[in-house]
């Protein structure tokens, strides 16, 4: 027979098996859920807040039970039996439930209406595994009561289930999803928990024997221990809340960066819980005053630190995904230990008090459960994210028993958060040197910037260093919405799914008859605007504040073109708008004849990514063609393009509307003149993008390639940025006849089309390998000779005429025979063209001809 004491140490590796999957249930079910409630923060924190709700209601509702019960160790079996079931039950149930969510919510959702859906359907959907997760720490405790025959190993428990989940958590977003995809993850944590029955099953005596007397349980009279327990569960995960958020700013916030931020916090918990058993203090108020003075101190120590995280970062950065983990350490550690340690003392006085852990687990899961509520509505709204971790600190003193020692225990801790309070609170907004930072705006979704340059460039900046548009790229946002609305043959209604700074949307009321509708899905966003968009001067369309992904599964409208931002494929969140769901979801709101535009940032993605999500949009739209916006080398981007019809391409419809007079007006000055102005900016159709994309894995909503591929999209930001656009114009030839299918006499332009491809090629390649940064003379020499070679191979190609024209007009101020050097270069490489030569004539009378 087993020894008591050598079922205690078995049950070690049970504990933190059960942790490990908890925590892993938790990551991919949140993940699972955002998909249907969208990625705005009210969504991701009701999911949060759904799933400590179910623990409060488990611990509280089987507590009776396990205390009862002569064999908990049956009863945690049945717990982790549930759990397991459920988990696999969750594979088919939240894909559904998630699909069935969004039409009920609608379109636009009140914020009641949005928060108390996030709260409902986690709390329903995944009740049974919550409420028997809730159980299972008071079941664990009494089973360790049982094997050891003693009554202090509460803390010691609640350490060992937190380390697992630490394990979990790291293992679950950087092994098994990316390997697995959500289902396979499911699975596996299914059959830890399922293991875990049957160890413990194997472990435990006979039912009816219980190794020592149960305690009758007494009365929980002391108030103040509730309120405690309550307010320290509030407290921490609100403190979890601001501090990812802070940190939001300041890392590159992909899946790796949170999960290394709740890595950190549950390995501070699991230190505190462990280290508060292994010092074998009583759980007094003595002690209690100094661990909630410790957590005080903590958090406000987190909070001085916060400013400096970005610098942080940048020494880390190196170390690329532990780089981000030791600075979430240090953010995290300290607190988090402090924090573990006070559930110990106080779980251990409730276990004292009543005999059994569940009072302890479910009073601090129901403060916990309201914190996000508490933090995305309240206080980041009223204090801004910084602040409010001084306000954290001080609800931890408010919390300190009353005496004379409470006094002493909280005068360092308020004195450091008086003199934080009394300073401006930092901005951890990147400002450029000789820029200036022109506007903020903090909310609970993101912290939005309006930023100046040094040049008087203004950029608006999400998070402090996500940058998404400016007043210099003005021009090629309109283009990225004239391209799919001149595709279209006749449209009457666009959808802009993200807007930035709003020049695209803005772009797109340019286009006579067409009527606008954008959505975004950060309110700040929304609120800044007016620094990019002069209402006065354009009308503004309507607008809708929504997640996108939840707004295109919501609609019931039909529309012509609907266009899709460029999305950081590494933000966290950005990964689900390319995923082959959505893309189905998007062709069910087009209307007969309607286009589907997707954007993709070429400088932000590296070649797997971009692989699966053209094989996922060529499922949807066997149609599908990639077109470029503009020939440049540093911002360079690609447009995927599907039909719902698949019709094909109408020259003819094209011509006539690119020289109506109003048509025109819009488009002119965008450089679209012709029709092969606009066929010019075609790379490929869907032969040539399935030969180049492949075989291998697409992005789905259970198998997010992208989202978890983002370590190598964020090097991708480091390499140079038309690195991906030379391999993909490379790899991807253009085929005249696929583009050309139904048109006439296509022969002849053709041989055009062809040419005109071969010298932006030319083009691409010279602007890649210009030197550094060149200005003036030196960049007439260096650009000069790759743009003459481009002309020559096809003399229509304005983006190298142009600038040659401009180059040879700004050299007749500064170096004549230069100048006259270069309008014989470019008249003999289009001598059709008469600019060059007409202006040969009137500066030198042809005389050096």
């Amino acid at each position: 027979m087993r020894g008591p004491f050598a079922r205690s140490r078995a049950l070690v590796p049970i504990v933190t098996a059960s942790g490990f999957a908890g925590l892993g249930y938790e990551i991919v079910w949140t993940r699972q859920l955002s998909l249907a409630l969208g990625t705005e923060m009210m969504a991701v924190l009701g999911v949060i807040a759904g799933f400590f709700g179910g623990l409060a209601l488990g611990a509280f509702a089987l507590d009776g039970l396990i205390r009862r019960s002569a064999s908990p160790w049956r009863v945690y079996a049945i717990l982790e039996a549930v759990i397991a079931v459920w988990g696999l039950t969750s594979v088919w149930l939240l894909p559904a439930a998630g699909r069935a969510l969004p039409p009920l919510l609608g379109t636009e959702p009140s914020p009641v209406l949005l928060w108390a859906g996030s709260l409902a359907l986690p709390t329903l959907v995944l009740l049974p595994a919550t409420m028997a997760m809730g159980g299972t720490l008071a079941a664990l405790e009494r089973m360790m009561r049982h094997a050891r025959g003693e009554a202090r190993v509460t803390a010691g428990v609640y350490g060992a289930n937190t380390a697992g989940a630490l394990a979990g958590t790291l293992a679950s977003t950087f092994l098994l999803i990316p390997a697995l995809g959500f289902s396979g993850t499911l699975l596996c944590l299914a059959g830890v928990n399922a293991l875990c029955a049957l160890a413990t099953l194997a472990l435990g005596p006979a039912a009816g024997k219980a190794d020592v007397e149960q305690k009758r349980p007494e009365r929980l009279r002391d108030l103040r221990l509730t309120i405690t327990l309550f307010a320290t569960g509030l407290l921490g995960i609100t403190f979890e809340v601001l501090v990812v958020r802070l940190a939001a700013q300041v890392m590159e916030d992909t899946v790796y960066t949170f999960a290394g931020l709740l890595a950190a916090y549950l390995l501070g918990t699991a230190a505190g819980g462990l280290l508060w058993q292994r010092t074998g203090r009583d759980a007094n108020d003595g002690n209690l005053r100094g661990l909630l003075a410790g957590a005080a101190f903590a958090c406000i120590t987190t909070a001085a630190l916060a400013p400096f995280a970005g610098r942080l970062v940048e020494i880390a950065s190196a170390a690329d995904v532990l780089g981000e983990l030791a600075v979430a350490i240090a953010l995290f550690l300290v607190p988090a230990t402090a924090m573990g340690a006070l559930f110990g003392l106080l779980a251990q006085r409730v276990s004292d008090q009543r005999g059994s852990v569940g009072s302890a687990v479910g009073i601090n899961s129901l403060g916990a459960c309201i914190a996000p509520l508490v933090a995305a509505q309240f206080l980041i709204p009223a204090l801004g994210a910084w602040t409010a971790l001084l306000a954290v600190a001080a609800g931890y003193l408010l919390l300190l028993p009353p005496s004379r020692s409470a006094l002493l225990w909280s005068a360092a801790p308020a004195t450091c958060a008086l003199m934080l309070w009394l300073n401006p609170a930092p901005s951890l907004t990147r400002v450029p040197s000789g820029g200036a930072l022109l506007a903020v705006r903090e909310g609970p979704m993101a912290t939005a910037s309006v930023v100046d340059d040094a040049a008087g460039t203004r950029y608006l900046e999400v998070n402090g260093h996500f940058r998404m548009g400016g007043t210099s790229s003005t021009r090629s946002d309109y283009r990225q919405a004239m391209l799919p609305l001149l595709l279209h043959r006749a449209p009457h209604s666009a959808v802009f799914l993200g807007i930035g700074t709003g020049a695209t949307m803005i772009g797109g009321t340019q286009m006579p008859g067409v009527s606008v509708h954008g959505v975004e899905l950060s309110r700040e966003v929304v609120d800044l605007l007016p620094w990019f968009v002069d209402p006065h001067a354009v009308s503004v369309p309507r607008l809708t504040v929504a997640d996108a992904r939840r707004y295109v599964a919501a609609d019931t409208g039909q529309h012509d073109v609907i266009i899709a931002d460029l999305f950081h494929p590494a933000l966290d969140g950005s990964g689900a708008l390319y995923t082959v769901e959505h893309f189905q979801a998007v062709k069910r709101r087009l209307a007969p004849g309607g286009i589907f535009c997707q954007w993709l940032p070429l400088y932000q993605l590296d070649m797997p990514s971009l692989r699966a999500i053209i094989r996922g949009f060529l499922e949807i739209y066997p149609d599908g063609a990639a077109w470029l916006n503009h020939y440049s080398v540093r911002t360079p981007m690609l447009a995927l393009i599907g039909t719902r019809d698949g019709g094909h391409l109408d020259i003819d419809a094209l011509d006539a509307r690119l020289h109506d007079p109003a048509t025109a007006k819009a488009v002119r000055p965008l450089g679209f003149e012709a029709p092969i102005d606009l066929l010019g900016q075609y790379v490929g159709g869907p032969r040539a993008l399935a030969a180049f994309a492949g075989q291998g894995p697409r992005n789905t909503d259970d198998y997010p390639f992208v989202t978890f591929d983002a370590r190598r999209n964020v090097r991708a930001l480091r390499a140079a940025p038309w690195s991906l656009l030379l391999a993909v114009t490379k790899e991807i030839e253009p085929d005249a006849n696929e583009l050309l299918a139904g048109v006439g006499g296509r022969d002849a332009l053709s041989a055009r089309l062809d040419a005109y491809w071969r010298a932006r090629s030319r083009f691409l390649e010279a602007g890649a390998s210009l030197p550094g940064d060149p200005r003036g003379a030196a960049l007439i020499e260096a650009a000069s000779p790759g743009l003459i070679d481009a002309l020559r191979l096809s003399p229509e190609f304005d983006p190298a005429y142009g600038p040659l024209m401009g180059m040879a007009r700004s050299l007749l101020g500064s170096d004549r025979a230069a100048a006259a050097r270069l309008l014989r270069r470019i008249n003999e490489a289009a001598p059709a063209r008469p600019e060059a030569r007409e202006l040969l004539l009137r500066e030198f009378g042809l005389r050096n001809e």
